[in-house]
């Protein structure tokens, strides 16, 4: 029984954490162009702005994640990156000239983009240590996006997007507060991480096979989640639709998160992944074919089938390919992969794509990168087909 009542506040805290730190996404991804817009950037600078945070993901997810492995500590790395989130969005609410955004933006990516690596492997070492899913705490993160895009939405249209970087500096300081209450969830070895041992296993064929077709269905995610607004747009969607395709899109993960939360470890994970390569491939051939802002926000629907189903489950099983003392910096490869380099490489073709291609080719190479990681996790579930002569 001792366990139950000392489990509560450690999860309750982390559960508002993740609230609270998905509402930091919903600024980054969605209100920080529309505020680089009203200071009087052009839109080449608004790109430049945008394209830094995953090129600087790709190092500072590394950099922190094996700080965190080493020193045993995801606590007191989570506390420095939000103070740093802190100071910097002061300094950028300060700022006017696009050379000192660049900079402090750049900044700023450099403590955003770990703290959710980091929150998912305090959330899988704190549900493995009370016998609860990892999806039971992660599942707040939706909730909290799907209220943030709603309340930051209407806040910043009654006062302005002035107020943008306030609204940031707001969250920062609560959930660095949230931060204070989080407890230190150590691992069960003691030894320090030893390099070499990591590289061990990045070089194993199914650690390696795994990221790789992680990469692929990233790929055809970020196409279609760096170009949804514009495809809506040009479709003749009005902004309040665009903002109820986003939301659709987080609240349909939800159900499925609470599913995979209570039912999933009766499943193994290569079907999982299976299927949600398939919904995918699905998803995004649909894409190619629809002409109307309400088919698309129809296809919306399936994100739940598709990254709901896919994230919960990779991460599944990323604690079972990359051993404890190694799995911040196992969950920061997994980000790298699915949202940094994936990111930079699915903005710059997808936007080459749909400038010169047009959008049907552009989804349908989108569909061609998923139905690959289809065939990859085919493959590994079914090894009897790679080794066929």
């Amino acid at each position: 029984m001792k366990s139950r009542h000392t489990a509560r506040p450690d999860q309750t805290w982390l559960r508002a954490l993740m609230f609270t730190i998905f509402g930091s996404t919903v600024l980054v991804v969605s209100y920080f162009q529309l505020y680089f817009s009203h200071l009087g950037f052009s839109r080449a600078e608004i790109g430049y702005l945008y394209g830094i945070g995953p090129l600087i993901s790709v190092f500072s997810n590394m950099f922190w994640s094996m700080a965190s492995d080493r020193f045993k500590t995801v606590r007191k790395v989570m506390i420095i990156l939000l103070a740093g989130q802190l100071i910097t969005g002061v300094m950028l609410a300060n700022a006017t000239t696009f050379g000192q955004v660049f900079v402090l933006v750049t900044l700023f990516y450099f403590f955003y983009y770990p703290v959710y690596p980091l929150s998912d492997t305090m959330a899988i070492t704190t549900a493995n240590k009370y016998g609860r899913n990892f999806t039971s705490i992660r599942v707040f993160g939706s909730i909290g996006y799907a209220f943030f895009a709603l309340s930051i939405g209407y806040f910043l249209g009654s006062f302005g997007p002035g107020w943008t970087m306030w609204v940031c500096i707001g969250l920062a300081a609560t959930t660095l507060l949230i931060g204070f209450q989080l407890k230190e969830q150590p691992s069960n070895s003691s030894s320090k991480m030893d390099l070499s041992g990591l590289w061990a296993i990045l070089k194993r064929r199914d650690v390696l096979t795994f990221f790789g077709c992680v990469f692929l269905l990233a790929l055809g995610h970020r196409m279609n989640e760096a170009f949804l607004t514009l495809t809506l747009k040009e479709l003749g969607a009005s902004e309040g639709l665009i903002g109820w395709s986003l939301l659709i899109s987080s609240v349909s993960e939800i159900p499925v998160f609470l599913l995979l939360s209570k039912y999933g470890n009766r499943y193994k994970e290569l079907p999982l992944l299976t299927m949600a390569a398939l919904m995918y491939t699905i998803r995004l051939s649909l894409m190619s074919i629809s002409d109307t802002p309400a088919a698309v926000v129809a296809i919306q629907t399936m994100h739940s089938v598709t990254f709901g189903i896919f994230y919960v489950t990779a991460v599944r099983y990323i604690t079972r390919l990359v051993p404890d003392d190694y799995r911040a910096t196992g969950m920061a490869l997994f980000t790298i992969v699915w949202s940094s380099v994936s990111g930079l490489l699915g903005g710059t073709l997808g936007g080459l794509l749909l400038e010169h291609a047009g959008r049907q080719t552009f989804y349908l190479t989108a569909m061609a990168f998923c139905l690959a990681a289809l065939v990859g996790f085919s493959m590994k579930l079914w090894p009897g087909v790679m080794n066929r002569n």
